[in-house]
Order: structure tokens, then sequence, then C-alpha cells
């Protein structure tokens, strides 16, 4: 798993973490995104559900065939590495509802936010996407239900430990 994927564990789960939300469910939005998506899950003390997808057609349309774990009634976070259009996470989000998930969240690492991005998370049944700013993400994107949170303050922590010989991976394991 790429590093960059992992790096923003500790803050997404941080911040969903302080939500204290009860009934939660991590979601992989494909069986690719599973063994990221567990890590999550392991953080957040949460199960773990996986959303079997096909893309069809020339228009790489997304088609969620089935999902495997229970989102009934659950409050459900998706984490992915990058957002660009947004058109998939949210057909994702669309069947998460329709599967009787409650509240959906999405935690993800790079917000490039292209095109119609703004305005597909904004019509989505979604509650909130939360994104990090590694890479710049312009203000008048961060609106709405998109949330943006810094790495600053990781990455300093980071930088510190390094210059200090004192463990970094430390930082990305979960403290009991």
């Amino acid at each position: 798993m790429p590093s960059d994927q992992l790096l923003t564990v500790p803050i997404l789960c941080k911040y969903f973490e302080e939500m204290e939300m009860e009934n939660l469910v991590v979601v992989a939005g494909d069986v690719g995104r599973a063994k990221l998506n567990r890590k999550y899950a392991e953080r957040l003390n949460a199960p773990l559900a996986i959303l079997d997808k096909r893309r069809e057609g020339d228009d790489e349309t997304v088609e969620v065939v089935s999902v495997i774990g229970d989102v009934d009634g659950k409050n459900a976070v998706m984490f992915d590495d990058e957002i660009l259009t947004g058109g998939t996470i949210m057909e994702l989000v669309r069947a998460l509802k329709d599967k009787g998930a409650n509240k959906i969240y999405a935690g993800i690492t790079h917000a490039l936010l292209s095109g119609p991005a703004v305005e597909l998370i904004e019509d989505a049944p979604i509650e909130e996407l939360v994104v990090t700013n590694t890479v710049p993400v312009p203000p008048e994107k961060t609106k709405g239900k998109i949330k943006l949170l810094s790495v600053a303050e990781l990455f300093s922590e980071a930088i510190k430990r390094i210059h200090h010989s004192e463990s970094v991976s430390s930082l990305f394991v979960k403290r009991a």
C-alpha cells in the first residue's frame, strides 16, 4: 500500500473519532480498497463492509453489484486516496443509501476536486466529505459539505522526530 495513503490515517481517524458516532461501519469502495479501509476500521473500532462494483461501458459508469457486510441502519464512513470529479464516490454513496445506510461520510487524502466535483458532492446524500490539504485545495471548494483538515501538525511532528532520530512509525499506530 502506498505510503501516501497511510500518512493521513491518523488525521482522518482523529476527526471521525471525535464525532463519537454510534453504529459505525467503515466501507471500502471496492475490493482493492479493503486493505486500506481495514486499517481505518481497526483504528475506529468498527466493522468493515466492502462494495462490489463494476464499471460498465465506455463511459466508465459505476454500478454497485453487492455489499459484503452490514450497512443497514449504520453510519458509514468510506476512505479513499483521492477524489477527482466525484462521480464514482457519489455513486457509491447512493448505493449505500439504497442499502439502508443512515448517515454517510467520506475521508479522502488528496482532494483534486475538478470539474463538477463540488456540485456533485453538494447534491449527493452524503453528510460530509472530509479531505486533507496534501494538495492545494482552493478555499471556494471547501464549503458546504466539504471539510478541509490540515496535515501540517502531523508533518511537523514527523520532521521533528526524524531530526531527533525518534520513531516516526509510532505516529501511525493507534495508541491504546
